[in-house]
């Protein structure tokens, strides 16, 4: 099966995939599955503009192979830290809790942020998986 698969593609369009310069529809995409771990935070920039942070944990997966001693170590989780800047979102963003488990897919950019930079406007989308539950005490 693989070897109709492998005669198919032809050697120009693996070459020319392999070659290929960067274009503006290059992208960098990052989507999370995890949850808030603590309640979104609305805050402003130095221009008076504001936005709103939260924080997704993840868990690592899949887990961490066997040591020699034939124990697996427990898996890890990371913490993202996400800003929004989009006014929409925010006003939905701040009526989410800790707990809540999230779907975020987000422009993804690695920097250590500029404290006098204007943010640009990324694009991000968030739906909210499960609530967490709440306790109602009786009385």
């Amino acid at each position: 099966m693989f070897g109709i698969i492998r005669n198919a593609t032809s050697r120009s369009s693996i070459r020319t995939f392999a070659t290929t310069t960067p274009r503006a529809s290059d992208l960098s995409k990052l989507v999370l599955i995890g949850n808030l771990i603590r309640d979104p935070e609305i805050r402003q920039t130095k221009n008076d503009k504001e936005f709103v942070t939260y924080t997704v944990a993840t868990t690592n997966y899949p887990p961490p192979p066997v040591d020699a001693n034939g124990e697996r170590r427990p898996s890890t989780s990371t913490f993202h830290r996400i800003l929004s800047f989009q006014e929409h979102s925010n006003r939905y963003l701040q009526t989410l809790k800790k707990g809540s488990k999230v779907y975020v897919e987000a422009n993804f950019e690695l920097r250590e942020p500029e404290p006098d930079a204007d943010p640009s406007t990324p694009q991000e989308t968030i739906r909210v998986l499960s609530r967490p539950k709440t306790v109602e005490l009786e009385d």
